[in-house]
C-alpha cells in the first residue's frame, strides 16, 4: 500500500551554522569525503522518492547546484521563524502532490533508508496515525524537546525544552525532528500552528497536539540515537566522521579485507575492497576508489578516484589520483605518483616517478625517477609505453609520445620522439673526461683562497 502511494521529502537546511564558523554552508561539509546533506539525498533517492525540497536560509547558491545534480529543488526561509514555518516554506514546490512527505533535516546526514521506510509503513498502518514521529533516548538529552508515549507508541504530548516542565524534561523519549505526514494533513495543520511558546516562533511538533485536537492519533518509531544527531560544529562534525569511519572499518574486516592498524585507516562513503585485501597503516582512501582481491596499500598511501586489480601492490608513500588504473599484479612503488594513466598486467614503476595521463603497457617496467612530461602549460598531452618495455632510470617523457613494445629507453634520456619496438633510445650528453683536471682544479681554487687570506 505504501509501494503505491508518491513519496517526497522535504529537507530543512535553514539554519544559520554560526557554529561551524565557516563560509560553507553547514550542510555543505563534508563526512567520508561527501557533503553531509548528500548523504542525506542518497537514502531519500534509494527509497524512489518523486520530489525533494530543500529549504535554506542564506547560502541558496552554494546548496542548489547539489540539490539539482540529485533532482530537487531549492526554497528559501526568510525569516527564520522556526521549524514549522520552514516546512511551509516548500508547499508552493509540491503544489499538486499527494502522497507521503518525509520530513529530515540537512544536517542530520546518516538516517537510513531502512529509517525512512519504517516511517512510511507506521503511517500507512491500518490505524492511520495523523504524523509518524522519529525518535530516540540519547545519552545526554541536551536541549531536545520530549515525548510523552504510551506502550502502544501513541503520542500523548510532544514538548519543546523551553516550555518543557522539570518532569517532562525528566522523560528521555528525544524529539529528533523527523516526520511522516500525508500531504492531505500536512498543510492544514501548519495553517493552524501559532507562535504561543517560550521562543515565539511556530513549532513543527505542534502539529502532532493540532491532530488530537481533532481525535487523530500520531505515533512514534525509535531509532538509535546515533542515527539522529544533529551535527551543528566542527567537534561534532568530526566526532560523526570517526563514528562512521570505525563502522566501515567493522565493516571492511567483516567483507575480509585485513587492516594492520584499523584506527588509522580512513575509507570514503564509496570505497570498495575485495577478498584478502591487506591495507597497512595510514592509508586513506578518497573518492572513488574500488580495491580488486588480494591487493596490498601499504603504509602512508593515498589514494582517489582508482582502480586497482587483483594481487597489485600500492605504496609504501604512493599517491593514486583520479583515473588511475592499475592492473593485476602490477606494482606502484614508495613516492610514485599516478594521475589518469593505466598500467596494464604486471607493470611496475618501483621508485620516484611520476606517471599522468599515460597507457602503460602489460610488464613494462618504469624506472625510479622517470616522470612524463604531459603538460606544456596550456594542454595536456598522452604518453603510450608498450608492453614490455623498459625506462631507464631518470628518464623524462616529453608527451605526445610513444614508447614501443620491447624498446629500452637508456637512463637519463630525454625522449622527445617516438621510439619504435625493441629500439634502444639514448637521448643524453656524450661523456667527456679530462684527465688531471680536477686535481688542478683544487690546487688553483686553493691558491686563490690562501692569497685573499681566508
Amino acid at each position: 500500500m505504501n509501494a503505491a502511494r508518491p513519496l517526497a521529502a522535504i529537507i530543512l537546511a535553514a539554519g544559520k551554522g554560526t557554529r561551524m564558523k565557516s563560509d560553507l554552508h553547514k550542510v555543505l561539509h563534508p563526512i567520508a569525503g561527501r557533503p553531509m546533506l548528500e548523504h542525506l539525498l542518497a537514502s531519500v533517492e534509494e527509497i524512489g522518492a518523486e520530489k525533494v525540497a530543500v529549504v535554506v536560509g542564506s547560502g541558496r547558491e552554494q546548496v542548489e547546484p547539489l540539490v539539482a545534480r540529485h533532482g530537487g529543488v531549492v526554497v528559501v526561509q526568510e525569516p527564520q521563524l522556526g521549524t514549522a514555518h520552514a516546512v511551509q516554506q516548500a508547499q508552493a514546490a509540491l503544489a499538486g502532490f499527494e502522497g507521503d512527505i518525509l520530513i529530515l533535516y540537512g544536517d542530520t546526514p546518516f538516517v537510513t533508508a531502512g529509517t525512512m521506510r519504517r516511517m512510511r509503513e507506521r503511517l500507512g498502518a491500518q490505524d492511520a496515525p495523523a504524523v509518524v514521529v522519529v525518535a530516540s533516548r540519547p545519552d545526554d538529552p541536551k536541549q531536545y524537546g520530549r515525548i510523552l508515549a504510551a506502550a502502544d507508541g501513541t503520542i500523548e504530548k510532544m514538548v519543546e525544552h523551553k516550555d518543557a516542565s522539570a518532569e517532562e524534561r525528566a522523560v528521555d523519549l528525544c524529539n529528533s525532528g523527523l516526520m511522516a505526514v500525508r500531504a492531505a494533513d500536512l498543510w492544514p495543520l501548519l495553517a493552524r500552528v501559532g507562535k504561543d511558546n517560550a521562543a515565539g516562533e511556530y513549532y513543527l511538533p505542534d502539529i502532532v497536539m493540532l491532530a488530537g485536537e481533532d481525535g487523530r492519533r500520531s505515533a512514534v518509531i525509535e531509532v538509535d540515537a546515533g542515527e539522529v544527531e544533529g551535527i551543528n560544529s566542527r567537534a561534532e562534525l568530526a566526532a560523526q566522521e570517526a563514528a562512521w569511519q570505525r563502522k566501515r572499518r567493522e565493516r571492511a574486516m567483516a567483507e575480509g579485507a585485513t587492516l594492520v592498524a584499523p584506527e588509522t585507516v580512513w575509507f570514503s562513503h564509496d570505497t570498495e575492497t575485495g577478498r584478502d585485501v591487506l591495507v597497512e597503516p595510514n592509508v586513506v582512501f578518497g573518492p572513488g576508489v574500488r580495491v580488486a582481491d588480494r591487493a596490498t596499500i601499504r603504509a602512508f598511501s593515498h589514494i582517489e578516484g582508482a582502480t586497482i586489480g587483483a594481487g597489485a601492490e600500492i605504496g609504501p608513500f604512493a599517491r593514486l589520483r583520479p583515473g588511475a588504473e592499475i592492473g593485476e599484479k602490477a606494482k606502484i612503488g614508495n613516492f610514485v605518483e599516478v594521475k589518469k594513466a593505466r598500467l596494464g598486467p604486471g607493470a611496475k614503476a618501483n621508485h620516484l616517478s611520476y606517471l599522468g595521463d599515460a597507457e602503460i603497457g602489460a610488464g613494462a617496467n618504469i624506472g625510479a625517477g622517470t616522470i612524463t612530461c604531459n603538460y606544456d602549460g596550456f594542454l595536456k598531452y598522452p604518453t603510450v609505453i608498450g608492453e614490455g618495455a623498459f625506462i631507464g632510470s631518470n628518464s623524462a617523457l616529453v608527451a605526445p609520445v610513444t614508447i614501443g613494445a620491447g624498446a629500452i629507453v637508456g637512463a637519463g634520456s630525454v625522449v622527445t620522439r617516438d621510439v619504435s619496438a625493441d629500439a634502444l633510445a639514448l637521448a643524453r650528453g656524450e661523456q667527456r673526461e679530462r684527465p688531471g683536471w680536477a686535481a688542478r682544479f683544487r690546487a688553483a681554487m686553493s691558491a686563490k683562497k690562501k692569497s685573499l687570506g681566508k
